[in-house]
């Protein structure tokens, strides 16, 4: 099973090298890819819906989301599973980006970006929840692209980002209080 999944991820990361990468998606993606590193945009995102009172609250639940996500993902289960880099174990992938020095699994740009859109397509309305969800869809797709995630570290990231997001959720109502 492990030895089918490792050959689902190769092909797929093959396939993608050999017949989508091209001149024109590259900057893009490797643009959009760049802009997850450390979970910046999010956290920028996150930190402009504090400065208003109508989202502060949907601020802190991102925020809160994206520090649980770094917790489970970066600190927890990346050392625990300790899997390497696509690159490494491709001998003909040929990443996009510069070499990471951490493991890759789970895609913690996927998890960041999963965590706090995941509270954004629930909390916002839908004309900007949606497009934030989108902009994590592609985010996702972009690790893929440039070569550094396998597809299962990017999936298991969608699906622990989105998991997560609902616990900050559930955290912040617990404790935030409506102004009447």
């Amino acid at each position: 099973m492990i030895h089918t999944l490792a050959e689902f991820d190769a092909g797929v990361l093959l396939f993608i090298q050999e017949f989508i990468r091209n001149r024109f998606l590259t900057p893009i993606l490797v643009f959009i890819t760049r802009l997850g590193d450390a979970g910046m945009i999010w956290i920028a995102v996150s930190l402009v819906f504090l400065c208003f009172r109508k989202t502060r609250r949907i601020g802190c639940m991102s925020l809160l989301a994206l520090f649980f996500s770094l917790c489970v993902n970066n600190l927890l289960l990346k050392q625990i599973v300790a899997r390497t880099r696509p690159y490494d174990a491709i001998p003909d992938l040929v990443p996009l980006v510069p070499r990471l020095n951490d493991f890759s699994f789970p895609s913690g740009h996927s998890a960041a970006a999963f965590s706090a859109a995941g509270v954004f397509v629930r909390t916002l309305p839908k004309r900007f929840g949606i497009p934030l969800l989108l902009f994590a869809i592609v985010m996702a797709l972009s690790r893929l692209y440039v070569g550094v995630h396998y597809p299962s570290d990017v999936l298991c990231g969608v699906i622990s980002g989105i998991l997560l997001s609902y616990a900050a959720q559930f955290c912040v109502e617990k404790v935030w209080k409506p102004v009447r």
